[in-house]
């Protein structure tokens, strides 16, 4: 019964102060430092690069931000700025959530994807192979680091494709109609 006296009287404290103090107003962004036609600056695109790619080393997000912003900047997109900076926030937010979610699987969970992953790859071919080595190597999947390395010893694992056989000679088909 204490407990429950004391909370209330806590309760009843917050809100009388909240009922007399004004709210804090939301400051107003500095339209001069704003992308034009937006309410939206610079450094919230930055940080949000930052936040939702940390995957990225700092040089590659600082490069993702410098295109984005030249894009945001150029004249020929001026009709589409707020769509652009909408799409994109979807997306980073998006990573971010993915990035999330799978950094708090299980190491199981993690080899069971792992698994996965060798079966869905088992079909491609060996140059698409490199291609992909070369994104986990360099730490661009979005995923975390203990799942990329996963991914990489199955496709270390992964034996060597068997050399395609030659296509049969044109010359020695006959021709339709012939």
């Amino acid at each position: 019964m204490f407990l429950l006296g004391f909370a209330k009287n806590v309760m009843e404290r917050q809100i009388a102060n909240s009922l007399r103090a004004p709210a804090p107003a939301e400051p107003l962004p500095d339209l001069g430092k704003t992308y034009p036609g937006t309410a939206v600056e610079p450094q919230i695109v930055r940080r949000l690069i930052d936040d939702s790619f940390i995957y990225l080393s700092e040089g590659q997000r600082a490069e993702i931000f410098e295109s984005f912003n030249r894009a945001l900047l150029s004249p020929v997109n001026t009709p589409i700025r707020g769509q652009m900076i909408e799409h994109f926030a979807r997306k980073a937010l998006a990573v971010r959530a993915a990035q999330v979610r799978l950094s708090q699987l299980s190491y199981r969970e993690k080899q069971m994807l792992a698994v996965e992953f060798k079966e869905e790859i088992a079909g491609i071919g060996d140059a698409e192979i490199e291609l992909l080595r070369g994104v986990l190597e360099k730490g661009l999947l979005p995923v975390p680091m203990d799942l990329n390395q996963l991914f990489l010893a199955t496709l270390e694992s992964r034996p060597a494709a068997a050399p395609k056989a030659p296509p049969p000679a044109m010359a020695s088909q006959p021709l339709p109609g012939s």
